[in-house]
């Protein structure tokens, strides 16, 4: 039987609900899984006929020209699309809430999240800084990563959404050896026996032995000891401007734009985020809320696609 696939509709005031019904409407995505959108009824503008409003899992009918969405019941009022609010913030974080829920319980197998707006999910009261660290609370997960993965490049985050001048500072071998661990596990679990990862420099030429920085000699290059020591192959630390170019399964980075310029230069339409760590499997479009497009019918598809096809293959491998 194919998985049932929770697909949250993120921000509806943004371009989510538009990639999710567009993702639903290829054929490919429909061959591999039951998909099961998670959102407000309310929320959804102009997407076509054949949808199917239920309260729980168990009244969905996974039929042909059929789209079962579990309405959560929010009262939306008038909100305006392309804008950011807090109300549409605060249904952004229930649908969350209400997809890993049924993945803790097995009712479903994987989450898909399109995008949510942080500024609207702060404006609601909610101080997390994105989906990660949200879903790191609702599944009770201490030690969690975020991956970039595209067709030709995977890329592991030490830290995320931090200021620049606040990455140094939170650095340190017990994070390093943990999301160098987290990604060993992952690379495994989508099929890759021994994987083999580089770990990028912080510093230009990473560090040039000391001259420009020492948290490669001190805090990196000891953190890749350790982890060859448990027998992963793990090689660095690596010059961030050169290390994309090794061939590696993929490359642990110390910051967010170290790994996300690379990825979204090779696959800004195709790429993918994975949540590393969590005991359920999550992912998402790696792309925004795209409030600028919304509601213009010009969002691509392409990642939602990409995140559901790569969510149902770790569905898959776990099985």
């Amino acid at each position: 039987m194919k998985p049932i696939i929770g697909i949250t509709l993120g921000d509806v005031a943004g371009i989510g609900p538009e990639v999710v019904f567009k993702a639903l409407g290829e054929t490919s995505v429909l061959r591999e899984c039951c998909p099961l959108v998670i959102g407000d009824i309310a929320g959804i503008r102009d997407q076509g006929s054949g949808i199917r409003v239920i309260k729980e899992v168990g009244q969905a009918r996974f039929e042909a020209g059929a789209i079962n969405v579990l309405d959560i019941g929010n009262e939306l009022g008038e909100f305006k699309v392309g804008q950011v609010n807090e109300v549409t913030g605060a249904a952004a974080v229930s649908y969350i809430k209400k997809a890993v829920e049924l993945a803790l319980k097995g009712e479903i197998k994987a989450v898909v999240t399109a995008p949510i707006s942080k500024e609207a999910i702060n404006l609601a009261g909610f101080s997390y800084p994105g989906h990660t660290e949200l879903l790191a609370e609702l599944t009770g997960t201490e030690d969690f990563a975020m991956m970039l993965a595209c067709p030709t490049l995977r890329v592991v985050l030490a830290t995320t959404h931090l200021p620049l001048a606040e990455v140094p500072g939170s650095l340190t071998q017990e994070r390093i050896i943990t999301v160098i661990r987290l990604t060993n596990k992952a690379l495994i679990q989508l099929g890759i026996s021994n994987p083999k990862i580089a770990v990028a420099g912080l510093n230009p030429h990473a560090g040039e032995g000391g001259l420009f920085g020492k948290e490669e000699e001190e805090i990196i290059a000891p953190s890749v000891k350790v982890a060859r020591e448990e027998g992963l192959n793990v090689e660095g630390p690596y010059p961030p401007d050169t290390v994309f170019r090794l061939k590696s399964d993929a490359v642990v980075v110390m910051y967010h734009d170290q790994g996300l310029i690379p990825i979204k230069l090779l696959a800004f339409e195709e790429a993918v985020n994975v949540t590393l760590g969590l005991p359920i499997i999550r992912t998402s479009p790696d792309h925004g809320t795209g409030f600028d497009i919304a509601g213009k019918n010009l969002a691509n598809p392409a990642s939602m696609i990409e995140a559901i096809k790569l969510a149902v293959k770790m569905v898959k491998r776990k099985a």
